[in-house]
């Protein structure tokens, strides 16, 4: 009985990975030069991969989120591949990179896969802060992969402005770190603003 029991929850096991979508990640601009251009215009590269078997001939979308004081103010949306049969992900494993640029008040961002691109979204950052307080984050922190349920939404960046502390000082590690939910980073670490950029296979 206990050999059944065991056999059962093996095979459970396996199904419940298999439809679990896996995600890695890299940075793209790691060229000495071109990091030296991309800093200077304050961009980042940010490229994702994305695994499953059952990948190929899905829809997906890509939206922006923003917080400001741990209270979501808006929802956008940047892609959705749904509006075109010919935009569907082709076959596992799937490539998208994120482009993202916080510049003279602006956070700027578009996404490109195959050899396709989104428009590019353009959203103001607050008046008190400066474009060189952003920074965009991944969720990975020390793990090279991770696996998310294909129907859910998954996090891919946060673009944050430092913690606050009771001193005035400001820093990023902590958000870095932490396994919080990304959209109780502001609530939790008291910053100010940020947006959270997702992804959801349909």
């Amino acid at each position: 009985m206990k050999t059944k029991v065991s056999l059962l929850l093996l095979f459970l096991g396996q199904l419940v990975l298999a439809q679990n979508l896996k995600m890695t990640f890299k940075n793209v601009t790691s060229h000495p030069e071109l990091r030296e251009v991309l800093y200077f215009q304050n961009i980042q590269v940010s490229e994702f991969n994305f695994e499953n078997e059952k990948l190929g001939g899905k829809h997906f979308e890509v939206n922006v989120y923003e917080f400001v004081e741990g209270k979501l103010k808006q929802k956008t949306q940047l892609l959705d591949t749904s509006e075109a049969d010919f935009l569907k992900i082709k076959y596992s494993p799937f490539s998208m990179k994120i482009f993202t640029q916080m510049l003279r008040g602006t956070f700027s961002i578009k996404a490109d896969f195959y050899n396709f691109s989104s428009k590019t979204l353009d959203l103001d950052i607050l008046e008190k802060s400066k474009s060189r307080d952003y920074i965009a984050k991944d969720f990975f922190g020390n793990k090279i992969v991770k696996e998310y349920p294909m129907n859910k939404e998954i996090p891919l960046l946060a673009i944050i402005t430092p913690t606050i502390h009771s001193d005035g000082s400001g820093s990023y590690c902590e958000v870095v770190q932490t396994d919080i939910l990304p959209e109780k980073l502001g609530e939790h670490f008291k910053i100010p603003h940020y947006f959270l950029v997702t992804m959801k296979v349909k």
